[in-house]
């Protein structure tokens, strides 16, 4: 159990997606301009990976070397259209928000490099847990970069102010803005981690 604890927490600290490997970058620029968005994004991506790497787990003995890539594709693009036609027929306002993003994940380099690295060369529960802990890592690292983005580019919070009198500044709500806080957060943890050593 404690090996299983360890690759859940994996994912989350040593080698989250977006602050450690630095993958699945493109939706994380994209979406997170709010953090409803960065939530929605989290929980559809987290659906994929543990479904993808519990289905690539379990079929990875009868799939040939030769067409295994293919075959990872098919397996992710089955559940990511399962989330789409959820958040289509549950939560359009977010499926609107959210935009060709949900669709993308199919190409996540994310998702397919933990099918290729991990999932195909590991059992059912290390698989599961290391897809839960990228997913949930992913997650919180949307949460983080939308929060600071929503904050300074809209003085707001989920429709809550919590600054009155606050000035937005407006290029956090713009691309530029979440390579910005990616890049400057990318050098927070890095002085962390080098501070560790």
């Amino acid at each position: 159990m404690k090996n299983l604890i360890k690759e859940f927490a994996k994912g989350i600290i040593k080698e989250n997606p977006t602050f450690v490997l630095v993958l699945g970058l493109c939706p994380t620029l994209a979406v997170s301009v709010s953090v409803a968005n960065g939530i929605g994004m989290g929980i559809a991506a987290t659906f994929v990976l543990l479904g993808s790497s519990i289905m690539i787990s379990l079929v990875r003995d009868f799939i040939p070397d030769k067409i295994r890539i293919p075959c990872y594709i098919v397996i992710i693009a089955t559940f990511v259209t399962i989330i789409e036609l959820c958040m289509k027929a549950y939560s359009p306002v977010l499926d609107r928000a959210l935009g060709i993003y949900v669709p993308l994940i199919v190409v996540n380099c994310m998702v397919l490099g933990r099918a290729e690295a991990f999932a195909c060369k590991n059992n059912l529960s290390r698989s599961f847990f290391d897809g839960l802990g990228m997913g949930v890592g992913f997650t919180l690292a949307l949460i983080l970069i939308s929060a600071i983005r929503e904050f300074l580019g809209s003085g707001q919070i989920l429709g809550h102010t919590l600054i009155k009198g606050f000035e937005p500044v407006f290029i956090f709500g713009m691309p530029s803005g979440a390579l910005l806080v990616i890049g400057l957060l990318l050098g927070f943890f890095n002085l962390l981690k080098n501070r560790k050593i």
